[in-house]
């Protein structure tokens, strides 16, 4: 579920006019996406196959069971990427965008008349929560994993293997403040050297040791089974990491293009993935026992001659920081379209580049991602732990967008449902069997993402519970606009000037007002209630960005509408509200806000400890000031209280 790094110069929703330029833009996207998408699968060969033999389970390393394990490796991600993400969900784009949160707010427009809308709103909200337990295991497992290549060049450096990652990790995230922008133009050629090294290393085994490419059979997956049982199903926890960064195709589709993205998976991605866990499955098969088991223990740095293995290890580690770095990037960008759809309080935003909205920074999501990931690198101290901790957060989310588009087949796209439950079906078996496979994991650090899952998923609900409560609330003694208009005309000093009061209903009279005529006595010559309205949608068309009804009497009602991939900018948007009373002076025009203290109530509408965390959120977060681009010298907080 990553977003992108450093977005494409062109966006994706933008086509070009012509044929030419249309296979220009299509081709440069499609590297673009190389160098931000597919970072994190692309790193998966340093740590997959490696640990289906060397972890937690006891699979001999013999020709039958390493065809086995290249055979489910194939068909996990024929199945899972190729076919369920890049083939059947790419279709489902929300204006453009995917990912979970796009797929829940495409169903929920579709479905809002539907008594069980809810219950694929908690999943698509459960499915983001987990997705912040993997994109703190993600950097760690990642980079990790690349620096222990060293011990494969001379095993005296384990020592240093700790100390260079988390100084690597530390500097990632150090540097996240200043943007990926001209970090981000490196980030696709060097993940085509990457990839291309990775699948020559591979195609060279498999050259010397053909019979590897048996495992295209499915029946070596299923002699898997029939040989081990048990262990081969505690394996699935393991191959699965073969395609983690799935659920990120589907989300960086918006910036991509679906085509562009298709074009890099088919055409380049996956045929060097393949290779290379070819390659070293026909490694293994080709040495003798004592020299297989010792390769084992690192068969990705094995595939190279011992001279080329340090400058492998270079080339990784910079892999695993790009891939490392889309993560973070998604956790920015799922972290806005969260504050925007109303799961998360209004945090601080900062955009890095003048020209691509994509790239942004949150301080705050940024140095708990950093606390994190030290701290499982501190606990765990190898990527083969770690992988005990991976996987499950993946498959949870994956196995959540299953039963999503199974909403969506049958309720937006409105398949007939025998030719629904097939499908369905077969992908619900697949990664079910997964997820369970990883539950097997929870024990020995599955827990980890877990935890971190269940812990966003409380505060989201909490945070979209509290506000729909607090909101109630104030309705139900929200004075009509045109009432207070007709009565406050006469009995207030008018005062030259224009006063904005910022609503979050567009019904009613802000506190913020009546606060303002009770203690100031005093109404400006024009009075704007502004309310900034968040669609389900990616962007707004600008021509529809405004709308506003003149009540009379120098009131007004305004409504500014954004997308949630779009940038809440109200002075920008004010300007394009020229009729409403003519033009807006920011010298002129004074910002009134409402700041809301919450009381205890006799009838909660919610558990008391959950509003305790409600009130905590609403203290911690950002001042709607900063959110809303205001001019820091023209805004006024005027503070009530509320009942929830």
């Amino acid at each position: 579920m990553s977003d992108t790094a450093a977005s494409p110069s062109t966006p994706a929703h933008q086509p070009p006019t012509d044929g030419k330029s249309h296979s220009a833009s299509k081709t440069a996207l499609a590297v673009g996406a190389i160098g931000v998408v597919f970072g994190d699968i692309g790193t998966s060969p340093l740590y997959a196959f490696r640990e289906t033999f060397v972890g937690r389970g006891e699979v001999q390393l013999d020709p039958a069971h390493v065809l086995g394990v290249i055979s489910l490796i194939f068909w996990s991600m024929t199945l899972v990427v190729a076919i369920q993400y890049v083939t059947i969900l790419m279709r489902a784009d929300n204006k453009g965008q995917g990912g979970s949160l796009a797929l829940v707010a495409l169903i929920s427009r579709s479905l809002s008349k539907s008594k069980y809308g809810w219950i694929a709103v908690l999943l698509g909200v459960f499915a983001t929560s987990l997705f912040y337990g993997d994109s703190m295991i993600t950097p760690a497992i990642s980079v990790l994993s690349a620096v222990e290549g060293l011990t494969v060049v001379d095993p005296g450096l384990q020592q240093y293997v700790i100390p260079i990652a988390l100084g690597l990790l530390v500097f990632l995230f150090v540097i996240q403040k200043r943007g990926t922008a001209k970090v981000g133009a490196l980030f696709a050629p060097v993940m085509i050297v990457y990839f291309s090294v990775i699948a020559t290393l591979g195609a060279w085994q498999i050259f010397q040791t053909p019979d590897i490419l048996w495992a295209l059979s499915p029946h070596h997956a299923v002699n898997f089974f029939i040989l081990d049982g048990w262990f081969a199903f505690l394996a699935l926890g393991t191959v699965v990491l073969a395609v983690t960064g799935s659920e990120a195709l589907y989300s960086d589709m918006g910036h991509f293009g679906r085509g562009p993205m298709r074009l890099s998976w088919f055409g380049f991605v996956m045929p060097c993935l393949l290779l290379n866990y070819f390659g070293q499955g026909a490694m293994v098969i080709g040495l003798p026992p004592e020299q297989a088991a010792e390769a084992i223990q690192n068969p990705f740095f094995f595939l190279a001659s011992e001279e080329w293995r340090l400058p492998l290890v270079f080339l990784a580690t910079i892999a695993t920081f790009i891939a490392s770095q889309a993560v973070i990037s998604g956790a920015f960008s799922i972290t806005q379209q969260a504050i925007q759809m109303g799961y998360i309080p209004r945090l601080n935003i900062r955009h890095t580049s003048e020209t691509e909205g994509g790239q942004i920074y949150i301080p705050a999501v940024n140095w708990a991602l950093m606390i994190a990931v030290i701290i499982l690198v501190l606990t765990f101290q190898n990527s083969s732990n770690l992988a005990n901790a991976y996987g499950i957060a993946v498959t949870g989310a994956v196995t959540i967008d299953t039963l999503l588009m199974a909403v969506l087949l049958i309720g937006v796209w409105k398949w007939k449902w025998w030719y629904a439950a097939p499908v369905v079906l077969l992908f619900l078996i697949v990664d079910g069997a997964y997820f369970a496979a990883n539950l097997t994991k929870v024990p020995e650090g599955g827990w980890f993402p877990l935890a971190v899952g269940f812990v966003a998923f409380l505060m989201l609900t909490t945070w979209a519970r509290g506000r729909k409560l607090m909101r109630d609330r104030m309705s139900e003694h929200a004075l009509p606009m045109k009432i207070f208009a007709k009565s406050a005309k006469n009995s207030a000093l008018r005062v030259p000037g224009t006063a904005i009061f910022m609503a979050s209903s567009t019904a009613g009279v802000p506190s913020a007002l009546l606060h303002n005529i009770k203690h100031n006595k005093v109404l400006h010559e024009r009075v704007v209630i502004l309310t900034v309205d968040i669609a389900d949608v990616p962007y707004v068309d600008p021509t529809k960005r405004c709308e506003y009804t003149d009540m009379g009497d120098g009131f007004y009602r305004a409504v500014l509408h954004y997308g949630f991939m779009e940038e809440t900018d109200v002075p920008t948007g004010l300007k394009q509200m020229e009729q409403c009373g003519g033009e807006f002076d920011m010298m002129h025009t004074s910002f009134f806000l409402s700041r809301q203290t919450l009381l205890a109530s006799e009838n909660p509408g919610m558990p008391i400890w959950r509003e305790k965390i409600f009130a905590w959120m609403l203290r911690n977060s950002a001042s709607a000031m900063d959110f809303f681009n205001l001019p820091t010298n023209r805004v006024v907080e005027l503070g009530s209280q509320v009942e929830i």
